[in-house]
């Protein structure tokens, strides 16, 4: 295998209790786990268990397992079955998702000799509690990875600990193999955001300032609208908070959003019903044929509505925020998304949506979100499926 300086650096020295490797997004964190891991599991002899945690099972198996069993084959990487264990290099493995706090229950009572750690900063802190209590023998080992989150993380303050701890920090240019043209394009797509510093410089900074400040009239108000192309429609619902909806035309280049709906309630000083709210989507919609409407999974006596008239196809909308907004930066940096000049509502929150600089942990300021949360709605949803880096 070829491994990059600090990869080997780590190689070589992560022989602590806790070894953490931290830092920029496709810096070779990961890859060297594909070896590490059967380096740890065979040198179980305790008894004790053998963990692998991440956000969810399915995070871990994309990261994780399936990139592993290319390298090693399924005869040594299985694959995972009901009872949540999975057999790696002859040994039981529990793969479990940490990012919910009723996740502590199954690791409650029991003694890991080794866990691995996906995308630890996105666990609920209550799962690494539990953690830190049940590494119970004296050769019980942590691996963990994870990229730079606000400098308020939980755990980032263990990480500063006095714990028996390796911890490592990648930027971006530690990876000598990645390729330019990636390498570049991870820039671009996150340039001006605090994702930049994080995901390529590999730092703890804090979130502040507007969510997307890369958003520029040249670049991403469309001149011209798409007329062919798939048609979706996506909701933000709200009763006396605004209502907002959007109808966009997905093309193999871009995703315009071509139209838009928005009614303010307070503002309007008269709350509408889920029946005037539709008939508001069948005119945005025109005779045009939509392919779906993705709605606020919230909004359920909505989504009832929709369904009951029977000309749409609904499905709720993925609420991930973090990940949302993260990607729809991406999306935006890209010059997959823009938006009609008529949009005048998504335009003037897109210069309020802001950071809550004042939060210890990522978070908007619930204002002029409305727009924003329903684009995001669609760009996780949708186009996460259709536009590839």
């Amino acid at each position: 295998m070829r491994l990059s300086p600090k990869q080997k650096e780590y190689w070589t020295h992560a022989t602590h209790r806790w070894n953490v490797k931290e830092g920029a997004t496709r810096s070779g964190k990961t890859y060297l786990d594909y070896f590490m891991i059967p380096k740890r599991i065979r040198a179980c002899h305790n008894g004790g268990l053998i963990v692998m945690l991440g956000n969810t099972q399915g995070t871990l198996r994309r990261n994780l397992l399936d990139p592993m069993r290319e390298i090693w084959t399924d005869r040594l990487v299985g694959s995972t079955i009901s009872d949540n264990t999975v057999q790696l290099f002859g040994k039981t493995v529990y793969v479990l998702g940490a990012d919910k706090v009723n996740q502590v229950s199954k690791i409650q009572g029991a003694g890991i000799e080794y866990c691995y750690g996906d995308e630890v900063t996105t666990w609920h802190e209550d799962v690494f509690s539990m953690l830190k209590s049940r590494l119970s023998y004296p050769n019980s080992t942590f691996d963990g990875t994870c990229n730079p989150d606000a400098p308020t993380h939980w755990f980032l303050d263990f990480l500063k600990g006095d714990s028996d701890i390796y911890r490592q920090s990648y930027t971006l240019d530690d990876n000598p193999f990645l390729d330019s043209r990636v390498a570049a394009e991870i820039r671009r797509d996150y340039a001006g955001t605090v994702y930049y510093d994080r995901f390529v410089l590999g730092r703890w900074v804090r979130a502040e300032g507007l969510v997307y400040p890369a958003f520029n009239a040249d670049e991403h108000i469309a001149r011209t609208l798409p007329t062919d192309g798939l048609w979706y429609i996506s909701c933000d619902y709200g009763t006396m908070n605004p209502f907002s909806a959007g109808l966009w035309c997905v093309t193999p280049e871009r995703a315009v959003r071509v139209a838009e709906y928005y009614y303010d309630g307070r503002k309007e000083k008269r709350q509408q019903t889920d029946e005037e709210y539709y008939a508001a989507l069948e005119k945005l919609a025109g005779d045009r044929v939509i392919q779906d409407i993705v709605v606020d999974p919230s909004a359920a006596s909505f989504i009832e509505t929709i369904r009951r008239h029977g000309r749409f196809r609904v499905q709720k909308a993925n609420n991930s925020v973090l990940d949302g907004i993260r990607h729809t930066a991406r999306l935006l940096a890209a010059g997959k998304v823009q938006v009609a000049e008529n949009c005048a509502d998504s335009i003037r929150e897109f210069g309020a949506y802001a950071w809550d600089d004042k939060a210890g942990e990522d978070q908007v300021i619930k204002e002029n979100d409305h727009a924003m949360d329903d684009m995001r709605y669609f760009c996780m949803t949708i186009l996460r499926g259709v536009y590839r880096w």
